[in-house]
């Protein structure tokens, strides 16, 4: 068992997570990055040990696959015993256009990555956040939730079900040590809000770096604040 804080980070081999994975670690904590691609993730690696000369756990891993996850969270009771902080980041965009032309299988990948698999996260690693004295959770969701907005449906509603559902839970452990946040990271230069925007200067947005700098504190035992909707500005918001 290692005294840092061990931090799981879900979509770990680009972006937002890939970024907030290499940050948490400067900040001295110990990363269980997860993402499907492991040729990504080796590659994070390679970032964490030439920067703060640790390495990451790497856990290859698609969260569509549950009963997988439920390995994941035996896997880190067994060498851990605990975990002290979970990002939920992965998340896909899924095709964006009018409702009815959305396939099933665009529909089931979606809700199945922004909103089942955090559920899933929950029920495999809340016992273990309760084995921190000082368990924190942060899930990523998108500002398209509180502006709904034509051709954007399917991402838009997992991610309004995914912020429901973190309020509940954010109530039903009030009175634990857990503590738990939204975050909104608004427009970013990732691949993704390429895909979403791909006419848009790429220039004018933060960088995932950028917006990563600001996540550390969130998983700090010193960090109390539960139940809110932060959004990314360069200091932390409510």
């Amino acid at each position: 068992m290692t005294d840092q804080r061990i931090i799981l980070v879900t979509g770990a081999s680009k972006g937002i997570g890939r970024a907030a994975a290499l940050e948490l670690a400067k900040a001295g904590n110990h990363i269980i990055a997860t993402a499907r691609s492991e040729k990504a993730l080796v590659s994070l690696d390679d970032e964490i040990r030439n920067a703060t000369g640790q390495s990451a756990t790497l856990i290859p891993l698609d969260l569509r696959d549950t009963a997988a996850i439920d390995r994941l969270a035996n896997a880190l009771l067994e060498r851990f015993g605990r975990l002290d902080g979970l990002m939920g980041n992965a998340g896909v965009l899924g095709t964006l256009g009018p409702l009815e032309n959305i396939s099933p299988a665009s529909f089931t990948e979606a809700l199945e990555t922004n909103f089942t698999a955090n559920w899933r996260l929950i029920r495999a690693v809340h016992p273990l956040l309760r084995m921190s004295e000082a368990g924190r959770a942060l899930f990523v969701t998108s500002g398209v939730v509180p502006r709904p907005r034509a051709f954007w449906g399917i991402y838009a509603a997992t991610k309004a079900a995914l912020e429901t559902m973190i309020a509940c839970y954010a109530d039903e452990i009030e009175k634990t040590p857990i503590r738990v946040n939204l975050f909104d990271p608004g427009a970013v230069r990732t691949e993704m809000r390429f895909k979403a925007m791909p006419g848009e200067d790429q220039l004018t947005l933060p960088t995932p770096a950028e917006v990563a700098a600001t996540l550390p504190p969130y998983f700090s035992p010193e960090f109390t604040q539960h139940g809110l909707r932060f959004v990314f500005t360069k200091r932390l918001t409510a």
